[in-house]
């Protein structure tokens, strides 16, 4: 059951110390709104984050009776950085993000059906069953990817900043990474080039505290912050555990950056409530269990918007069930269909691969593969 919470508040600050996208104020006399938005959003709002929960919840159940395998990495605790960056943007925008994927992924457009059967690694997944839990894809709804390689998906956001500019579109590219992914050279190659070509890129790091199991403070002697400021890239933290905050926030910087400011970088205070991956213990040997207790208390993003609406008279208990309700049943189905859905078929294993390859993989040094004569990809082959 979700904890109840007390409410955060905090503002949205620029890396130069000037506000931005700071609190609304909400009309005089109507009660039904908060931070600009309507109580339909907002209930809209919180279904999207416990649509996120709910689902991460049964995909954290599947990987245990072992329907899932591989690497699977959960974002419960961070409901609010997928729901208040993405949903302000566009269809046609687009997103990419590393391998803690799954909430990005439906908040962007994949179904839940279509996410779930890629984590079962089924062909009705988004992917075909060939990314399963790192690699949910789908360019038809704008979401260019989760990327198992730390910092890989970053140069890649750069070069669709770089289309959009080069095409004259005025679309915008939400690139997320991890906290431990500013200290790949691919982070700071990649914001040097998107200064000079003043792409359309917003790069957002999901500071959870923790790259893996070591803490950001122990690999890096400066702030998160302060990582842009060599490239005259302005920077900016929001706090991601407040959704209301977060989605004001990017609803500005998606406009500001459409109509010309330039790449931004985005430091976004987060928490995950669960390990680095499922072959993580929930708080692990670098975080104590009290750590990880105080956070779920005190910042878990769905109750802080929960308590707000409930202060506000704006949702009732019978509201919230009926909605939680709701996507558990959503949740549910994805999982019976994922399920149903088929396997892969082995004859299939090398269609979407560039490249010409022998029916076995080999590498032709065995003296078995086909010669440079017969056609074969490999030099001389050896007896």
């Amino acid at each position: 059951m979700l904890q109840a919470t007390k409410e955060m508040e905090s503002g949205v600050t620029n890396g130069d110390g000037s506000g931005a996208a700071e609190e609304q104020d909400d009309a005089p006399g109507d009660v039904d709104v908060i931070g600009g938005l309507a109580r339909e959003e907002l209930h809209s709002l919180l279904g999207e984050m416990l649509l996120y929960r709910r689902f991460e919840e049964k995909a954290e159940e599947a990987y245990a009776i072992g329907k899932i395998g591989g690497f699977c990495h959960l974002h419960i605790g961070q409901e609010g950085l997928a729901a208040g960056a993405i949903r302000p943007l566009r269809a046609d925008d687009l997103v990419i993000t590393a391998y803690r994927d799954h909430t990005m992924a439906i908040a962007k457009g994949i179904t839940p059906r279509a996410a779930m059967a890629e984590l079962y690694g089924r062909v009705d997944g988004c992917s075909g069953g060939r990314g399963g839990s790192m690699h949910l894809f789908d360019p038809t709804v704008g979401f260019m990817g989760g990327h198992g390689i730390v910092g890989g998906q970053i140069p890649i956001g750069t070069g669709l900043g770089w289309a959009i500019r080069y095409r004259g579109d005025d679309q915008v590219c939400v690139c997320f990474m991890g906290d431990a992914a500013v200290n790949q050279g691919a982070f700071l190659e990649s914001l040097n080039m998107a200064a000079i070509w003043h792409l359309p890129v917003i790069y957002v790091v999901e500071n959870n505290e923790y790259g893996m199991g070591t803490a950001f403070s122990r690999v890096s002697a400066t702030e998160m912050e302060a990582r842009s400021g060599a490239y005259g890239i302005p920077a900016h933290t929001v706090n991601g555990q407040d959704v209301l905050e977060t989605y004001r926030f990017f609803a500005d910087m998606a406009e500001r950056v459409r109509g010309g400011a330039g790449p931004q970088f985005v430091n976004a205070e987060t928490y995950r409530f669960r390990g680095h991956s499922m072959s993580d213990p929930v708080s692990g040997t670098y975080r104590s269990k009290e750590e990880v207790e105080s956070h779920v208390q005190e910042q878990d993003p769905i109750t802080i918007l929960r308590d707000r609406l409930m202060e506000a008279d704006l949702l009732t208990q019978a509201e919230l069930e009926a909605m939680d309700a709701e996507v558990r049943a959503v949740c549910e189905d994805a999982a019976e269909f994922a399920d149903a859905s088929p396997v892969p078929d082995p004859a299939t294993l090398y269609d979407n691969v560039y490249a010409e390859v022998n029916a076995h993989g080999r590498l032709f040094l065995d003296g078995r593969g086909p010669g440079p004569a017969a056609g074969g990809p490999g030099g001389a082959t050896h007896g």
